[in-house]
């Protein structure tokens, strides 16, 4: 009754399209259903049923783990269709971690040995999705003894689970190897390119231990008319051909010939492919395939043009004539609606980059940038920024262009490499000296552009150009200028984290103006000159006046670093070019027409006073710190010299005071910041007493109860009303926030002690979290412009111009400037493969077979499968010789087919054949053991691992 009115699968795919509005009701009806029918004990029924729940996971996605057993149950099926219906559901539904897969074990092997094709179809089917180590241990004698199976159909498909067998259970090569390379002779076109595919999968893995079987595959290679087997044997000579050159003399002229003569693009672009990456030191294999490559240039077809692009892309850096010769298709190509072609272009282009045509190629690339859609324009950004910087800017000679270079780029406006540009700045800064005056320059005129505020993108770029000028504030022209940018009202558009780094670059900028005018004054007062004739009477720009943005134009560059050089007299005459700067009197180059005067420093204190005390009660942690404390440094500063903010003349009447901590800070900010290694914190021992542990898993757990404050960053207890008002905060409300803050952090300091370092002390350093910019598209599409004319001739090599300027000192650091990549380590399985691999063609097979793993229920039955190959055993130089025919049956028949290979055994010597008989009488006695003990015996083999790994050799009658 239950299959009478059961619903079909047909049924549940028409009431799912009758019910699109209520699809999700519907479908959740339907398994319900689904789950009643499926424990029904009719086969039938539950066949339908699992057919359905199939379906629905296919299509939907719906977990039918509950229903393993249920498939299990099905596969045992007698019926075809039942049968069917249950290996389908357990290849869409097992995995890994299936517990019922244990189950399908016997019936696996059932079916793997029925006499039904269409039922040995299903299970290797099923089995080469679901195999498991266990699954790949237990049924490996039934899938080698498929792999000599007399149907075409069954004997291709255990070929190509053999793959699947190995890579679950390497040992299985030690069993199925030699029959696998029995299937390279074998008649049928579909198993030979099934075995051919097994063959390529593996020597991509490991090619070394596959060179014994070169002279097969050169034998496929000659003789096979298939194109799909004769891609494979071109493959595998791709990876064989590196490892032994006398192999890559003789495939190099079969190749060549596929590649005149053959029609196939297919069998081509893999012959290109092979010559260009493995046999590139034949220069007429090269040109040939250069002449292939610019026939698929020239294509109409965008799939042929793109693998053109991609073998020159491979050919250019070894073979830079071949890029040349094709470079007005690489030019035109980036202009191709193709985004994969226009991508390749640009990596050529990239690979041809050198000292020689940086700045050119930078230049045609970046206008190219401008008019590109904006996922292009930023490959192209980050493509040059990639080759301009690698090995410590090794191509870059003329720093101050690249430094220009940097701000245009960032001014393109779909540009996202603000991070990548931040970098590079503080980077050139840090390590190039000479670029220091021109890196001011570009941050300066980053700092006044409004155009560059409102986009997200490059508030990195904003902030390493205040970092720059406040690092690097003595090469300003105007320090006013810079301070006004770095506290202009509209800075209030930047995430906080960047607003930190401009007040703190107002603060160095702030160091700098007062030390230069106190030691004005103090060097005046020393000198004979009149005071009154020092300075020029200039006003400082006030803050509601706008920002000058003049451009600098001088070209003196002075030392600020050098401390050691005394002031000479200076008549009156000159003493208005005078500036002080670090201990150091240059001329006025650093500051343009307008010196240091006691006016312009008094505006430059209130301006800094009006901008940043708002933000001296701000709830952001990093900005209301240094707003702070340059507040602070200004009171002491009027402490101590009470005439600065008054007139000029009370203050010269006072008497000239220099103060200490302007020195000090002065002093301070005066030292040199260099690079850091990327492997420094490595090298930073750990202190005594103090356990780091690895795995921090548990602080989830332990911090769980503790209540996080709501807001992301932190605060001082200043509501956020007052901030807005600008209301100052009350001393009850410090005190109260400043008693629960210490309570709160005494009681977690007491519950997770582990966690804080010893100390004294019970300061707890805050980090503030960055800010998280949100990323904006831009979905303008516009079409690049025809630069073909001006990329050509940026292209043609020229010689090296003699620069006038020497190339400016980059400082390295002898550790490295990468981290180091770890080496990868290769995984066990591979490994294992390898070495079996590696045991059967050396014909160590008898000594490894102690080797394997197998488990008390396979043992015997792998080892009864084993006799199989143990009938004729010969030693390590019969099997390379039987490698040209690797049939491992009758002795006879093998030296029927290759008559070489048995002159090769006539010749051996009667002592190699005694040894032989002993070997042979040995492996008989094993044979009728395994036969006596097959069904009594459980025991594992055990077996010292002393095996010598042997170098695999390719046979002289193929070399």
């Amino acid at each position: 009754m239950d299959s009478l009115f059961q619903r079909s699968l047909e049924d549940l795919i028409k009431g799912i399209r009758l019910n699109l509005l209520t699809e999700p009701t519907f479908i959740s009806k339907s398994t319900d259903d689904i789950r009643r029918e499926i424990k029904s004990t009719d086969l039938h029924t539950k066949s339908v049923a699992l057919q359905k729940l199939t379906y629905l996971s296919a299509l939907y996605g719906l977990d039918m783990s509950w229903a393993a057993f249920h498939v299990v149950e099905l596969m045992s099926s007698s019926a075809f269709a039942h049968k069917k219906i249950a290996y389908l559901a357990a290849a869409h539904s097992f995995h890994a971690a299936t517990d019922v897969s244990l189950l399908t074990t016997h019936q696996f092997r059932k079916d793997l040995n029925s006499a039904n094709p269409f039922e040995v179809s299903l299970a290797l089917h099923c089995f080469s999705i679901i195999a498991t180590p266990h699954l790949a241990r237990e049924l490996t004698p039934e899938i080698f003894t498929l792999l000599s199976s007399s149907k075409p159909s069954i004997g291709k498909k255990a070929v190509a689970v053999i793959l699947r067998v190995f890579s679950q259970y390497p040992d299985a090569a030690r069993v199925c190897f030699k029959r696998l390379v029995e299937n390279l002779e074998s008649s049928d076109p579909h198993t030979l390119s099934a075995a051919m595919g097994v063959f390529c999968e593996l020597a991509v893995k490991d090619p070394k231990s596959y060179l014994p079987l070169a002279p097969e595959f050169y034998r496929i290679l000659v003789d096979s008319r298939n194109n799909w087997v004769l891609i494979k044997a071109v493959k595998i000579f791709g990876k064989l051909a590196p490892l032994e050159p006398r192999l890559a003399m003789r495939v190099v002229e079969p190749i060549c010939e596929y590649m005149r003569k053959t029609g196939a693009k297919s069998l081509m672009f893999e012959c290109v492919r092979t010559v260009v990456t493995s046999l590139a030191e034949y220069e007429s294999a090269v040109k040939l395939a250069v002449v292939k490559i610019r026939e698929l240039l020239v294509d109409d077809d965008s799939n042929l043009k793109y693998l053109g692009l991609q073998a020159l892309t491979v050919v250019a850096p070894k073979h830079l004539w071949a890029v040349l010769e094709n470079k007005e298709v690489v030019i035109k190509s980036l202009s191709d609606a193709d985004p994969n072609i226009k991508l390749e272009s640009l990596r050529i282009l990239m690979v041809m980059v050198s000292e020689r045509n940086v700045a050119e190629i930078s230049r045609v690339l970046v206008n190219y940038a401008i008019k590109s859609d904006p996922e292009f324009c930023n490959e192209i950004l980050g493509s040059i920024l990639s080759a301009c910087s690698r090995n410590v800017y090794e191509i870059i000679e003329d720093f101050d262009w690249y430094v220009s270079l940097l701000g245009e780029m960032s001014r393109i406006p779909h540009c996202q490499k603000g991070e990548e540009i931040e970098h590079q700045l503080i980077d050139i800064g840090m390590r190039v000296k000479d670029a220091r005056l021109q890196l001011v320059r570009v941050g300066r005129d980053l700092l006044i552009d409004p155009a560059l505020l409102g986009n997200p993108f490059l508030h990195r770029i904003l902030s390493a150009a205040a970092w720059v000028s406040g690092e690097y504030v003595e090469f300003s022209k105007n320090p006013f200028e810079l301070m006004e940018a770095l506290l202009q009202p509209r800075i209030s558009l930047l995430p906080p984290s960047i607003r930190a780094v401009y007040v703190q670059s107002a603060f160095k900028v702030l160091i700098f103006c007062l030390h230069s005018y106190l030691f004005y004054r103090e060097t005046i007062a020393c000198s004979p000159s009149s005071p009154d004739n020092f300075v020029s009477e200039s006003k400082c720009p006030g803050s509601d006046s706008a920002i000058v943005a003049a451009d600098c134009q001088q070209d003196e560059v002075f030392n600020p670093r050098a401390s050691n050089q005394s002031f000479e007299d200076a008549s009156t005459e000159d003493v208005e070019d005078i500036t002080v700067t670090h201990a150091q009197i240059p001329n006025s180059a650093s500051l343009g027409k307008d010196g240091f005067t006691h006016e312009s420093i008094g505006n430059l204190l209130n301006l800094i006073e009006v901008a940043l005390g708002p933000l001296s009660g701000s709830r952001e942690v990093e900005i209301q710190e240094r707003a702070r404390n340059v507040l602070g440094l200004i009171e002491l500063i009027k402490q101590e010299l009470p005439g600065l903010v008054k007139k000029e003349g009370n203050f010269e009447r006072e008497g000239l005071k220099f103060p200490k901590i302007i020195e000090l800070m002065h002093d301070a900010f005066s030292k040199e910041l260099g690079p850091v290694a990327a492997n420094a914190q490595e090298r930073v021992p750990i202190p005594d007493g103090l356990i780091l542990r690895e795995n921090l898993g548990d602080l989830e757990m332990i911090c769980g109860n503790d209540q996080l404050p709501t807001s992301s960053s932190f605060s001082f207890g200043i509501p956020h009303s007052k901030e807005k008002v600008g209301l100052p905060q009350s001393k009850g409300e410090s005190s109260e926030a400043s008693t629960e803050s210490t309570s709160l952090l005494a009681e977690h300091r007491k519950l997770h002690g582990l966690y804080y370092l010893p100390s004294e002390k019970n300061d707890v350093s805050n980090d503030y979290p960055p800010a998280n910019d949100p990323k904006l598209q831009d979905n303008l599409n516009d079409d690049a412009k025809d630069l073909v004319k001006l990329t050509e001739q940026s292209l043609l090599q020229k010689k090296k111009p003699n620069h006038a300027k020497p190339r400016p000192v980059v400082v390295k650091l002898d550790e490295g400037d990468e981290a180091p990549i770890a080496a990868k380590k290769l995984e066990l399985k591979e490994d294992l493969l390898s070495g079996a691999v590696r045991d059967v063609l050396l014909g160590n097979e008898a000594v490894s077979t102690s080797q394997s793993n197998l488990t008390d229920k396979s043992s015997s039955k792998r080892r009864g499968k084993e006799k199989l190959n143990t009938d004729h055993p010969s030693g390590p130089k019969e099997v390379l010789g039987d490698v040209g025919n690797p049939n491992m049956g009758n002795p006879s028949s093998r030296r029927s087919k290759h008559h070489g290979h048995g002159k090769e055994r006539r010749h051996r010597s009667p002592r190699k054949k005694e040894k032989e008989r002993e070997e042979n009488g040995q492996k008989d006695k094993q044979k009728s053991s395994h036969r006596h003990n097959r069904h009594k015996s459980r025991q594992r083999a055990e077996g010292p691992n002393n095996v010598v790994t042997q170098t695999p050799l390719i046979p002289d009658f193929l070399l």
